[in-house]
């Protein structure tokens, strides 16, 4: 991949968020962080305007590394146990590079936050969760030194440019590819695709217009987590 193209699809994965905070439920310190080394998060996935005319369904076995990347993982087993990222869509892809989803907020890539206080508010440590002005503002520290790499079929979390801005939105490698050498340090590896990891690359394929959003819609009905 030329340097030019690798620009290119880094800036891709950059996620800008411009909610602002809401009056959400304090979810700082609600529940404890999940102690396992690893679980599984299985996604159902259809390409169609909507879960009811779609034609194929695929489902894809995400295995967690709560050991490697312990916030990150746990970040993603909790939105999905919430039901965020049920009916969420993957708003950008890019054939042999990645798709990119969960921004359970506007599904368009402006959109997620972390799921629960984390010790970041918008990329900035702070000591305690009143001290950040939103739940919406919550992020997580970047855990990319994990020795993890962009390979094919793992998972890595979306931030924008700046550290520890990462919140909800994630994206996934096909099989077709090497590898992404030059996220690896940037962006955390969480998890990987143990089961259906082809469908990953079918869905990489797909039409897409403006800005990399598939043509016809690519929608997670369901995340269901187990250990």
């Amino acid at each position: 991949m030329s340097a030019t193209k690798k620009t290119a699809a880094f800036m891709i994965l950059v996620l800008f968020t411009f909610s602002t905070p809401g009056c959400l439920e304090d979810l700082a310190d609600e529940v404890e962080m999940y102690q396992g080394e690893t679980s599984t998060v299985t996604m159902e996935i259809v390409h169609g305007e909507s879960a009811a005319n779609a034609t194929v369904t695929y489902t894809i076995e995400i295995e967690l590394y709560h050991d490697a990347a312990p916030n990150h993982a746990d970040n993603f087993r909790k939105h999905a146990q919430q039901g965020n990222y049920d009916n969420a869509t993957f708003h950008r892809i890019m054939d042999d590079f990645m798709i990119q989803g969960g921004d359970f907020e506007n599904n368009d890539g402006t959109g997620g936050y972390a799921y629960q206080w984390y010790g970041y508010c918008d990329g900035e440590a702070m000591s305690q969760a009143a001290d950040c002005s939103g739940e919406t503002l919550y992020t997580l520290p970047d855990e990319a030194n994990n020795n993890l790499t962009h390979l094919p079929c793992m998972l890595s979390m979306a931030k924008t440019s700046q550290p520890n801005t990462g919140g909800s939105q994630f994206f996934i490698m096909p099989d077709d590819i090497t590898q992404h050498d030059w996220l690896d340090g940037v962006h955390t590896v969480f998890g990987k695709v143990v089961s259906g990891c082809e469908h990953v690359t079918t869905l990489s394929e797909v039409e897409t217009g403006q800005y990399d959003r598939p043509v016809m819609p690519v929608i997670i009905v369901s995340a269901t987590v187990s250990e």
